[in-house]
């Protein structure tokens, strides 16, 4: 049975499309969904006005995705880790990390977006692909930096715990009198 597509749906068809389906995947499932209509003459008719709304529309995605690539170009993330002291990172850093850093930017997109074969696990200035859409990819450049360590520690490190403060004048009087008395006894 012949639909045509109202919405993009990943191996089926794009809007706009006209595509064969089984018949019972059409009656339940694309038309009462809005995502098809049937393929009768009547319909075949606004097939161009719905190809033109969907030409409009990926347009109009694409220059939105273009400025989103634009903006994810020139954010500059820097992604602090623990070391040890030979360098080495205790953990990494992630798709998942790299989006919620965009997120707080206020750039919005996908875990699945961001290209990455494997979390990055070394200090230094990092590169890799944020891809958008088939056609607009963007470079995303970002450092991870070793984590200094606290002022607290620093100073602990470098001056020794001061010593017991000296009691007052008259805790010693007493501990001497106590002394004086255990003695002559």
């Amino acid at each position: 049975m012949k639909v045509i597509m109202l919405e993009n749906i990943e191996k089926l068809g794009n809007k706009g499309e006209v595509v064969n389906v089984k018949r019972g995947y059409a009656r339940n499932y694309l038309v009462p969904r809005a995502i098809a209509l049937y393929a009768t003459p009547v319909n075949m008719k606004k097939l161009s006005s719905i190809q033109a709304e969907s030409k409009a529309d990926e347009e109009k995605k694409l220059i939105e995705l273009k400025n989103l690539a634009e903006k994810i170009a020139s954010a500059k993330l820097t992604f602090v880790r623990k070391v040890d002291e030979h360098g080495t990172m205790f953990g990494s850093v992630s798709d998942n990390d790299i989006v919620i850093a965009l997120k707080e930017k206020n750039i919005d997109i996908l875990r699945s977006h961001v290209q990455m074969e494997q979390h990055i696990k070394e200090l230094g200035q990092h590169t890799l692909q944020v891809r958008l859409h088939k056609d607009i990819v963007a470079y995303l450049s970002f450092v991870v930096a070793a984590e200094a360590k606290a002022e607290a520690e620093v100073k602990a490190e470098i001056e020794p715990e001061p010593e017991a403060e000296a009691l007052p004048e008259a805790e010693v009087e007493a501990e001497t009198e106590t002394k004086a008395e255990v003695e002559a006894e």
